[in-house]
């Protein structure tokens, strides 16, 4: 019962917000009156209020720009995580895009859409997210090209790293910053969530979305943890390949620190 109670409010909660902040997000876009992200932040941020996730962050993001954020992928609440703690635009699958309501919302926050499958068109695709970068646009990369259980991290996948190859090149941007980002979902109701529970916040597979969200919410309050490392500096001449390789090494060192020693069993500085 407290269950249903619960989903009931967060929905009418987060419904209601959405209704009011859409049509302010849409006049941004068209006018410019204000900076297009401050309505995104705050709506990401009612998303986590109402899904009741707490953000613990170590670390800040990187005030360089171009600058690319390559993080690991649990589930679609990576993105209101990500989005609530700073401006950042997102690269998402291009089935999204389909998607009634979310690729709506999704196109709002001016998403670029990939097909991973067709690599034919991975230079276009690695080309838009570069003049993103250069024109000053912070961007978000799941290099896992999927999510994960929550448990484990899946090998980074090098192909869009190619955006920062195309960002410095002929001089666009004389280097770009690869940020290495770790999320992992750590305690529910305070409690460690361990490795047989993790998977409660993970989305894998064919999971309804609406089903997912609804479990999320009935679940009660979850922990999140962000940890931010220091950037990657990729200049002319560097290997993405090889740029991806040591990135994924700083998210995995990241993500394993933060499930063995989560943000609440620390001891106060």
């Amino acid at each position: 019962m407290i269950a249903r109670i619960r989903i009931v409010l967060a929905l009418i909660f987060v419904g209601m917000a959405t209704l009011v902040l859409v049509p302010l997000q849409l006049v941004a876009m068209k006018t410019g009156l204000w900076r297009e992200t401050v309505i995104l932040r705050l709506w990401h941020r009612v998303v986590l209020r109402g899904l009741g996730i707490r953000v613990h962050v170590t670390g800040q993001p990187a005030a360089q720009r171009p600058l690319l954020i390559v993080a690991n992928h649990i589930s679609w609440t990576d993105i209101p995580v990500l989005g609530a703690i700073t401006d950042v635009r997102f690269i998402a699958k291009a089935d999204m895009q389909t998607w009634p309501l979310v690729g709506f919302l999704s196109s709002l926050q001016r998403t670029v859409y990939i097909e991973r499958e067709r690599r034919r068109k991975s230079g276009d695709q690695a080309g838009e997210i570069a003049l993103r970068l250069v024109n000053g646009e912070a961007m978000v990369l799941f290099a896992e090209g999927t999510t994960s259980d929550g448990n484990m991290m899946l090998p980074f996948k090098s192909t869009l790293f190619g955006a920062a190859t195309m960002a410095v090149a002929e001089g666009a941007a004389k280097e770009v910053a690869i940020q290495p980002v770790a999320i992992a979902y750590t305690r529910l109701h305070g409690m460690p969530l361990g490795r047989r529970f993790r998977p409660l916040a993970s989305w894998i597979g064919d999971q309804d979305l609406a089903s997912h969200a609804r479990d999320l919410i009935a679940s009660g309050a979850m922990d999140v943890e962000v940890r931010f490392g220091e950037p990657v500096i990729f200049a002319a001449g560097d290997n993405r390949k090889q740029a991806a390789r040591i990135v994924e090494e700083r998210v995995r060192a990241q993500f394993a620190a933060a499930l063995r020693e989560p943000e609440g069993s620390r001891p106060k500085p």
